[in-house]
């Protein structure tokens, strides 16, 4: 069963002031698809999930992260979700899954200010980014073998370096790999893949 996937960052400063800047050293990192390059939309919510977004905007084509920030910082709030989407390529298989081609998915950048949702970003992170279902690392439905395997790799290759690269180009001073379900995610990849030889 397939499980939301989340990376989570926490930065050794959390001030107002830091906010949108960690989202940009972040969002710097992320390798953009060059089929839907940049940020495509901008929402902010004020005070908790529950309530209306008080500003959103859609991107065609995408914006750099830099310009998405400089009009999230119009308005600035500790109470404050601040959430970016955009789109990286993974490899995927086709509806007759006898060939693989790169599509862009979807990634959310959501970055938590510190009285939002009663202090949600202890246990999701202070930028917290949403990188949709594990299928895309896992294809458990399909037999792992030749091209298949290669494909899973590369997409599995693809979020060590985003993540190798936040280590190494943030300020980042903590990070989580999560999913839904709570399970390990390098466990069932090991799991996975050693199924193949």
């Amino acid at each position: 069963m397939p499980d939301s996937l989340y990376l989570r960052l926490w930065f050794p400063r959390f001030e107002v002031a830091d906010l949108l800047p960690n989202a940009v050293s972040v969002m710097s990192q992320f390798p953009y698809s060059p089929q839907r390059p940049g940020i495509t939309y901008l929402a902010l919510h004020p005070v908790s999930w529950n309530e209306p977004t008080v500003l959103e905007r859609r991107f065609e084509p995408g914006v750099t992260p830099e310009e998405a920030v400089m009009i999230a910082s119009d308005l600035l709030h500790e109470d404050y979700a601040y959430v970016f989407e955009a789109n990286w390529d993974l490899w995927t298989p086709t509806e007759d899954s006898k060939q693989w081609i790169l599509k862009p998915f979807g990634v959310e950048f959501i970055v938590h200010g510190p009285e939002f949702e009663d202090g949600i970003f202890e246990r999701e992170g202070q930028v917290q980014v949403d990188l949709g279902s594990d299928a895309a690392f896992l294809h458990e439905e399909i037999d792992l073998s030749g091209t298949a395997e290669a494909r899973v790799r590369a997409n599995i290759q693809r979020l060590v370096d985003f993540s190798v690269k936040l280590e190494k180009n943030t300020q980042a001073t903590g990070r989580s790999l999560w999913s839904e379900s709570e399970e390990n995610l390098a466990q069932k990849l090991i799991a996975r893949l050693q199924k193949v030889q």
